[in-house]
């Protein structure tokens, strides 16, 4: 119901800044609103060094990306430092790594811990928004799942890391998304296993059978049949838009100092499902500047697919066009025997998204599995990895830990 109502909530939003868009020229509001803020203005705001970086990709998407090249805290500056690359979840972006500050983040947590970073942002979200050929607006812009981001996006950001630092393979970190694209890659590219130390798949959406995530089990009769009427209506275009003037009002008015406190709390609560759990609740004012970043319908879709096939295949798009893609009617699997790269799988028991027995499931078809972590707090959430007061302790130290062993085992 909760959520229900801030669906309800956002979209009335949107409707409101969509008519503020229209108003006639002659009319003009003056609303005092933060500015936006970029990753790499969060991380200087901290006093840490920030890098903005632009990658053009083989098909065109202009991806940007950001780095922390070394630490204030450490004298390592113009020292050669191992590379991790950390790659956000759905609807999310770069900035979801930097909001628990300096102390509990993961990307200034392996910035202290003597690592270079780079925090990745995919195709189609607030960062990644320009095309060199199509227009933002185009359907053709938005024709892309996951899929094109695993066999893209991060191979080829990769690529360009390894090339900037000299560096011959990277670890690598992905929340969600970052690691169902994490498996995609590997499957499909074998040849990157080798450019990967090790990697970290924080709630990997991979097989999705027993998802009981509300948003996921609410969208399958719309859009669990690649030929219905639902996933032809809505694929190949955006979802959930990034809304620069919704953001701007709620970090205004939740901001700190709050101004609103009943007002952000009850946001809060439908942001939430009506539950506090482990997320970090301080955060609410920049989470809601931050998200949703933005994302093609069609990487919705392919999750809600995996939901009803029960399989990690790539995205159907209905018997006849698979047959002239594919050249088989349905959508060939991913195949997992060929990720070989120290893989790390670490996921919660109260996961709704990436579900405790889908993971292990991934995990028997892994060929070089090493740790399949359980995380030892019954509440634990899929939001809770990158979120939660805990995540430090529990997410943090043990990835950043298992990254140091790897260099001086190697």
């Amino acid at each position: 119901m909760l959520r229900s109502a801030f669906v309800l909530f956002a979209l009335v939003a949107l409707c409101i800044v969509w008519s503020m868009d229209h108003l006639h020229s002659s009319l003009y509001i003056h609303l005092p609103l933060k500015p936006r803020k970029t990753s790499a203005d969060r991380i200087c705001e901290h006093g840490y060094p920030a890098e903005s970086h632009y990658i053009t990709t083989s098909d065109g998407y202009i991806l940007n990306i950001f780095r922390i090249p070394y630490s204030p805290r450490l004298s390592n500056r113009y020292i050669s430092k191992p590379v991790v690359f950390i790659q956000h979840g759905l609807m999310a972006s770069s900035d979801g790594f930097l909001l628990n500050g300096p102390d509990n983040a993961l990307a200034y947590n392996f910035a202290d811990a003597g690592f270079d970073v780079w925090l990745g942002n995919a195709r189609g979200n607030i960062y990644s928004r320009n095309h060199s050929t199509i227009w933002i607006k185009h359907p053709k812009f938005w024709k892309f799942s996951w899929h094109e981001i695993g066999t893209i996006d991060i191979p080829e950001t990769i690529d360009y890391v390894l090339h900037r630092t000299g560096e011959k393979a990277i670890h690598y970190v992905g929340h969600s998304q970052g690691s169902t694209a994490y498996f995609v890659m590997l499957s499909i590219r074998p040849e990157y296993n080798a450019k990967i130390k090790t990697g970290h798949a924080l709630a990997p959406a991979v097989f999705m059978g027993n998802a009981t995530q509300d948003i996921i089990v609410n969208l399958v009769p719309l859009l669990g049949n690649p030929d219905g009427v639902g996933t032809k209506l809505l694929c190949d275009q955006q979802f959930t838009p990034y809304n620069s003037y919704i953001c701007r009002i709620l970090d205004t008015a939740c901001g700190s100092p709050t101004k609103y406190p009943k007002y952000c709390r009850i946001l809060y609560l439908l942001w939430s499902g009506g539950a506090q759990g482990n997320v970090n609740s301080t955060l609410l004012p920049q989470v809601a500047e931050t998200h949703p970043a933005g994302i093609s319908t069609n990487q919705a879709i392919h999750f809600i697919q995996s939901k009803v096939s029960n399989m990690f295949r790539q995205y159907d798009f209905g018997t006849k066009k698979n047959q002239k893609l594919y050249n088989q009617t349905e959508p060939p699997a991913y195949p997992l025997e060929k990720v070989t790269a120290n893989t790390y799988l670490y996921y919660g028991l109260n996961d709704g998204a990436a579900n405790a027995s889908d993971v292990k499931r991934l995990a028997h078809n892994l060929p070089n599995l090493r740790l399949l972590h359980e995380v030892p707090i019954s509440t634990w959430s899929h939001i809770d990895f990158v979120l939660a007061w805990q995540v430090k302790q529990e997410i943090n130290d043990p990835v950043i830990q298992y990254c140091k062993d790897y260099e001086v085992a190697n």
